[in-house]
Parts: structure tokens; C-alpha cells; sequence
């Protein structure tokens, strides 16, 4: 059995009696999403150095960082509470390519700038993970989405008060699709909203309905 959900535009299912379900993420799109799905769960922040760890290959970077992160929140005294309770960690990441470049989250206004302001022509790819983690077995489920983005010019005043709000310093190439000052701007979209913003619906539903379908075999 499964719950019904509406998320982007079309029906998706989160298995039922789902274990505790944690995610290790501050990102806050993130958390909306889950929160659309209709699922319930807690947030754990992995404690890593993300630019420790690099892949020339984009696809494998973004799955490696998601499962560092789940492996730091499986570590110490925290990671042998999550197996007792027999958790699902869901972890993941997210780079911007643009140009050729690799974007992650802007260290400073000039690069917030710069990325924005080369975003009207060269449109933004995305390349995203989602890893789902069984504190219990250890086993994992993982997945890798993609969409871009075609934008209009932005105005510099709207990057002003992007810039003064400060949140595009916590997304990867300052990237807010979302956000009510950065949808005008947007000429169209290929992929999913939900994508762009860290975690692609679909694909995470997917992983959960595999991991429930896993626990069941093994009783």
C-alpha cells in the first residue's frame, strides 16, 4: 500500500509505514520537498569538507558527496543510534554547470555575481544525487537527476536584493529558480522544478519504494 502524493505535475507514491526517515541536509528546498511528498523526518547535518573530495566526472562527484555525508552521520555515538532505530538516511548533492564550469555554493558577492550574470547566455545545467541509506543493513539505493535552465537577462537590481537576502550563498551556482524575484526571468525549463531545487521527486520516491521493497524480502 501507498500514500498518494501530488508533486511537480504528476502523482507520485511514498510507501506506507515508512521507518524513521532522516535527512542529511539544511537545505531548506530540500525540506519542502520531503515535506510535499507527505513524509515525515528529521534533519542531521553531516559534518564534511565537500571540496576535500573531488571527481572529474560530475555524475560520480555528486553521488560520492551523498555517500560521505551518509557516512558521517553513520559514524560515533549518533550512527549507532540511527541503526538501533533502524533509519533510512537520505543524503545528496547537487553541482551547476555552466560554460563548461562546475558551480558549487558562491564563496563571496563576486562570484554570486558572476555566476548569475552568465546564467542569461549559458544555461544552467544541473546535476543532482539522491543516496537512501538503511542504517540497519548498511544497504544503499542511489540516483542521479539532471535538468537546465534557460534564462531571460536578470536585472541587476533583482541580484541586489538576491545578494542582500543572501540565501543563493547556501545553493550551488547561486542558483534559485524558485524564488519569487528569479521566476520572471526564467524562459523555460528542461527536468523538473523539484530537481533544480536539490531533489528530484520522483527519483527519491523511487528510492524508497526500492528500499521497502528490500526490507520486506528480508523480513
Amino acid at each position: 500500500a501507498a500514500l498518494l502524493c501530488t508533486m511537480t505535475s504528476f502523482a507520485l507514491t511514498v510507501p506506507r509505514d515508512l521507518p524513521k526517515i532522516v535527512l542529511g541536509s539544511a537545505s531548506r528546498t530540500r525540506r519542502d520537498i520531503l515535506t510535499a511528498l507527505g513524509i515525515t523526518f528529521e534533519v542531521e547535518k553531516p559534518d564534511i569538507d565537500e571540496k576535500a573530495i573531488r571527481h572529474p566526472d560530475v555524475e560520480t562527484l555528486v553521488l560520492t558527496l551523498g555517500r560521505a555525508k551518509a557516512a558521517a552521520l553513520l559514524e560515533g555515538e549518533r550512527g549507532e543510534r540511527l541503526r538501533r532505530e533502524g533509519a533510512w538516511i537520505l543524503t545528496g548533492d547537487q553541482v551547476v554547470i555552466c560554460a563548461g564550469e562546475v558551480l558549487e555554493k558562491p564563496e563571496d558577492e563576486a562570484e554570486a555575481r558572476r555566476f548569475i550574470g552568465a546564467y542569461a547566455t549559458n544555461s544552467p545545467s544541473t546535476v543532482g544525487s539522491a543516496v537512501l541509506t538503511d542504517a540497519s543493513s548498511g544497504q544503499q539505493w542511489e540516483t542521479v537527476f539532471k535538468a537546465r535552465v534557460h534564462f531571460l537577462p536578470i536585472p541587476e537590481d533583482t541580484v541586489d536584493e538576491l545578494v542582500r537576502e543572501g540565501e543563493i550563498f547556501y545553493c550551488a551556482g547561486g542558483l534559485m529558480v524558485e524564488h519569487p524575484l528569479v521566476q520572471p526571468h526564467i524562459r523555460s525549463m528542461e527536468g523538473s522544478m523539484d530537481s533544480v531545487q536539490g531533489f528530484d521527486a520522483a527519483s527519491v520516491c523511487g528510492l524508497l519504494h526500492k528500499a521497502a521493497a528490500a526490507r520486506k524480502v528480508a523480513g
